[in-house]
C-alpha cells in the first residue's frame, strides 16, 4: 500500500507543526519564573479551557492507537473504560476535588502529606515520575512515531520519536503549563474536529449499514455488557475493577490534576472536569464506532493499534488527510506537554524543594525545565521496549493493574475516615507495592501468576482489598493522627449541606450538581442501548 503524502498534505502538517510551536511560546506565561505561573498557570483558568486542555492530554496513545486496536479485534466493549470512569470523574469532582483545591496543592502526592506524612508522599511521587517516564511519555512517543512511520518508512521509530520529543519540548518547557494547556484547547477542538470528519467518512463508506447489521444480529462486537470469561472487559470488571482504575486515572493522576489545579475556582474546576466527561462519551462514536467499521473494511491488518492511522490514511481526502494527521499528533503531542509539566512540577516540589528549601522560584522553575528534558530522553531511550508489548492498550493496562489499587485506597479511607492514620497509609502503600513485586517476580522467574489465570481488571480488587486491610489494622493498633491537624481533609455531612445552601438561588444550568445528573443519566442510557 502507498503512503506518501500529497504536497498539499506535508505542506499543513509541517506548518501546523511550526504554528503549534509559535503558539505555544506565544502562550507562555508572562513572569514565567514564578512557580504559581510555570507550574499551575497562574491558578486563573476557566472551565472551558480546562475541559478542552484534560480532553485532548487525556487522549493518550492508549486512547487513539490502543482503544481503536482494541476495539477493532473484540467490539466496542473496551470503551467500558470510558463509560465507567465519567461516572468516576463525577465522583472525583464532587467529593475530592474541592480538597485539592481549597488545600493549595501543586501536586498530588502533596496533598498525602498534608493528610498523612512524608513518607506517603515521597513513595507516591517516586512510583508516579517512573510511571510517567516509562509508562505514559515512552507510550506517547511510541503511538506519535508509529503513526508517522506509515508516511515515512524509511525513519526509524526511535528517529521519529527524537523528532516528536524535540517539538514538544520546544513550547512545553520554555512556557509550562500556561503554555502546554493553551495550546491543548487548540489541539482539543482540533481532534475533535478531525475525528468527526473521520466518523462521517467511515460511515459513509458503509459503516452505517455495518454496525446497523452488528446491533440486528445481536453481535458481540457490539455489546458493552460481556460474559464472566470475556477475554476483553468481563461484566464483572465493570463493577470491581474499572472504578478502580478509572479514580486513579481521573484522580490521582497528576498529568491530569494538574490541568484542574488550574482553576480560579472550585466551581470551575468542576464543570471542567463535566466537560470533558461529555467529550470522553463522545470516544464511543469518534474513535470505537470508526474502529468496528474498519473491522469490515480492512479484516487483514497485521497489527490491531494500526486500524486508526489506516482509516486516516485511506478514507480522508488530499489536504484534510493532513489536517487529520496533525489532529491525531495533536492529541499524543498534547499528552506528552501534560507529561512533561507533571513530572516536572513533581521531581520540583515533592524532592528538591523539600531537600533544598531556600531555593529562590526561578530556581525551581529551572530546575523543571532540567527535569523535562532528562524525561524526554529516558523516554526515547524507552521506546524501542514499547513495542515488545502485544500492544498500548495492553501494556499500560497490565502496568496500572499494580500501580493503582494500593493509591486509590488511601486516597478513598483517608478522605472518608478520619481513623487512618499516616502509618497505615504508608504501610498499605508499602504493602501494595510488595504484592506487585512479588506478582512481577513469580511471572517472570517461574511463569506462575500469584492470583491464578484470570482476566487482570478482576485482579484489581484483590490488590485494592489487601492493602486497604493492612491500611485499617495498621491504624486501629497505631495513634490516632491529631484530629485538628487533619479535619480540613476529611468529608462530612456538613460539607455536602453547605455547599446546597450556597447552591440555592443558582440557576439549574449554572448548577454543577444539574450537569453531573445529566452525565450519570446520559451514560447509563448508553450503557442500556448496548447492553
Amino acid at each position: 500500500m502507498k503512503y506518501n503524502l500529497e504536497l498539499t498534505d506535508i505542506l499543513v502538517l509541517v506548518l501546523y507543526f511550526v504554528f503549534i510551536v509559535w503558539f505555544g511560546i506565544r502562550s507562555s506565561k508572562k513572569g514565567s519564573n514564578s512557580t504559581k505561573d510555570y507550574f499551575l498557570a497562574g491558578r486563573n483558568m476557566t472551565w472551558p479551557v480546562i475541559g478542552f486542555s484534560l480532553f485532548a492530554a487525556s487522549i493518550s496513545s492508549t486512547t487513539l492507537i490502543g482503544k481503536s486496536g482494541d476495539a477493532y479485534s473484540t467490539g466496542i466493549a473496551v470503551f467500558n473504560y470510558d463509560l465507567i470512569s465519567v461516572l468516576v470523574m463525577v465522583f472525583f469532582a464532587m467529593f475530592f476535588l474541592p480538597f485539592y483545591i481549597k488545600s493549595g496543592i501543586f501536586t498530588i502526592p502533596e496533598f498525602l502529606q498534608k493528610r498523612f506524612d512524608k513518607r506517603s508522599r515521597y513513595y507516591f511521587s517516586f512510583i508516579t515520575l517512573m510511571g510517567s517516564t516509562f509508562l505514559d511519555a515512552a507510550g506517547a512517543l511510541y503511538a506519535a512515531s508509529l503513526l508517522m512511520k506509515l508516511v515515512f518508512p524509511s525513519m526509524t521509530i526511535v528517529e521519529l520519536s527524537v523528532i516528536f520529543a524535540v517539538i514538544v519540548a520546544a513550547y512545553t518547557i520554555p512556557g509550562g503549563l500556561s503554555a502546554a494547556i493553551k495550546v491543548d484547547l487548540i489541539q482539543g477542538i482540533l481532534l475533535l474536529v478531525g475525528t468527526f470528519i473521520l466518523t462521517y467518512l467511515a460511515m459513509e463508506n458503509g459503516g452505517i449499514a455495518h454496525l446497523k447489521n452488528l446491533l440486528l444480529e445481536g453481535d458481540m462486537m457490539m455489546k458493552l455488557i460481556r460474559p464472566l470469561n470475556d477475554e476483553s472487559v468481563p461484566w464483572l470488571g465493570l463493577i470491581v475493577g474499572i472504578p478502580i482504575l478509572g479514580f486513579y486515572f481521573w484522580g490521582n493522576n497528576q498529568v491530569l490534576v494538574q490541568r484542574v489545579l488550574t482553576a480560579k475556582s472550585i466551581d470551575h474546576g468542576r464543570k471542567g472536569i463535566l466537560l470533558v466527561g461529555f467529550f470522553t462519551v463522545l470516544i464511543l462514536f469518534i474513535i470505537i464506532f470508526p474502529a468496528v467499521v474498519g473491522k469490515h473494511l480492512y479484516p487483514d491488518l497485521p497489527k490491531n493499534d494500526m486500524i486508526y492511522p489506516k482509516l486516516v490514511i485511506e478514507l480522508m481526502p488530499v489536504g484534510l488527510l493532513g489536517l487529520m494527521l496533525a489532529a491525531m499528533v495533536a492529541a499524543l503531542t498534547s499528552s506528552l506537554s501534560a507529561l512533561l509539566s507533571s513530572v516536572a512540577t513533581l521531581f520540583t516540589m515533592d524532592f528538591y524543594v523539600q531537600f533544598k528549601k531556600e531555593a529562590s522560584q526561578k530556581e525551581q522553575v529551572y530546575v523543571g525545565k532540567i527535569v523535562s528534558v532528562v524525561v524526554l530522553v529516558l523516554a526515547v531511550l524507552w521506546v524501542p521496549f514499547v513495542s515488545k508489548f502485544d500492544s498500548l492498550l495492553k501494556y499500560y493496562q497490565e502496568m496500572l493493574s499494580y500501580i493503582a489499587p494500593p493509591v486509590v485506597a488511601v486516597f478513598f479511607l483517608g478522605v472518608f475516615w478520619k481513623r487512618i492514620n499516616k502509618h497505615g497509609a504508608f504501610w498499605g502503600l508499602m504493602g501494595g507495592a510488595f504484592a506487585a513485586v512479588l506478582t512481577i517476580f513469580l511471572r517472570v522467574a517461574f511463569g506462575v501468576e500469584l492470583l491464578g489465570d484470570i482476566h487482570f481488571l478482576l485482579k484489581v480488587p484483590f490488590y485494592f482489598v489487601f492493602s486497604s486491610v493492612i491500611i485499617i489494622l495498621v491504624s486501629l493498633f497505631t495513634a490516632p493522627d491529631d484530629q485538628e491537624a487533619i479535619k480540613d481533609f476529611i468529608w462530612t455531612r456538613k460539607i455536602y449541606d453547605q455547599e446546597t445552601l450556597e447552591l440555592k438561588g443558582v440557576p439549574f444550568y449554572k448548577n454543577f450538581r444539574f450537569w453531573s445528573l445529566a452525565l450519570v443519566v446520559f451514560c447509563f442510557l448508553v450503557l442500556f442501548l448496548y447492553q
